[in-house]
């Protein structure tokens, strides 16, 4: 039976903490193989990417299959043909979809209407598998999942995930966004539910000092993503304060690490100086994309 991974609680505990250590071994040997020898996989993007695109694409070959990249024009879902339909010729031609979407309905209708895996790269719900290689990269840092973790900054798809995440393996979370920025009810309902199988404290606060005492890794998103464009001047206004900086990482632990999924706008959520300086591992979460795409699609086509 065919699997999708949409979002990061489609694969359990055991499986997830599997996956990261999989990976982990496939990065020591620079890992090439024949997995997906005779595969073939359309990349369907609404919205560009560097990293998402090139990280597929590279783990597809690295383990003997094929890419086709469908960009945003190439099939225009739900509007030169129904996303059904799309779903249901593509699983006539390929082995399996990576999308990057603008909405998780259009990732859970290529799911029901298509017989092939479907792999969610990004959506306004969801951005699971940047929460692999960020978790993939606490590990290499801390050695265990057992940290604090505090996010900062906009409840979007990439705080949704790692919150996520982090009550399913354990992880103590903090979420600090600024009033009316608050995060989906849904999403916080799932990780109080996963947070007491695990025994995570999930919290969320207003207070980005709060959220930075004695945290092990903070991590931070832009203020506008694709598609907010026009909230730009007003976002700029509200996240005032929610930037990470030197000052706010006096607060954390002493070898606390910096974290950023990519791409960062410099000077807005985070400063220059401190996604260069020694506390940084964001080309560390970048480079480890590459790695847990490969072990994500050993687990999906083993």
């Amino acid at each position: 039976m065919k699997r999708d991974y949409l979002s990061v609680t489609d694969l359990t505990k055991d499986e997830t903490m599997a996956l990261i250590m999989r990976a982990i071994e496939l990065k020591k040997e620079s890992y090439r193989g024949r997995e997906l020898e005779g595969k073939t996989f359309a990349l369907i993007f609404e919205k560009p990417s560097l990293r998402t695109r090139t990280t597929f694409e590279v783990a597809i070959y690295h383990l003997g299959g094929y890419p086709i990249y469908l960009a945003p024009g190439d099939i225009k879902l739900g509007v030169r043909e129904p996303v059904k339909d799309v779903a249901r010729n593509l699983d006539k031609w390929v082995d399996g979809i990576v999308a990057r979407v603008f909405a998780q309905s259009t990732l859970e209708e290529l799911g029901k209407y298509g017989k092939i895996p479907v792999i969610n790269a990004l959506s306004d719900y969801e951005h699971p598998c940047q929460a692999l290689a960020d978790f993939m990269t606490i590990f290499e840092n801390a050695g265990t999942f057992k940290v604090n973790l505090s996010f900062i900054g906009d409840s979007n798809n990439v705080a949704n995930s790692l919150m996520l995440l982090s009550a399913m393996l354990g992880t103590n979370f903090t979420l600090a966004h600024p009033a009316g920025y608050e995060p989906d009810t849904k999403v916080v309902e799932k990780a109080f539910e996963l947070a007491r199988e695990s025994g995570a404290l999930i919290k969320i606060t207003t207070d980005p000092i709060e959220a930075a005492k004695n945290a092990d890794f903070i991590y931070t998103d832009v203020w506008t993503s694709m598609g907010q464009e026009a909230e730009r001047e007003k976002r700029l206004r509200d996240f005032q304060g929610y930037q990470v900086n030197r000052e706010l990482l006096s607060y954390a632990s002493p070898d606390v690490k910096v974290m950023h999924c990519l791409p960062a706008h410099r000077g807005e959520e985070i400063t220059d100086d401190v996604i260069e300086s020694e506390h940084s591992v964001v080309f560390q979460q970048a480079e480890n994309r590459l790695h847990t795409e490969k072990a994500l699609f050993l687990k999906l086509f083993e």
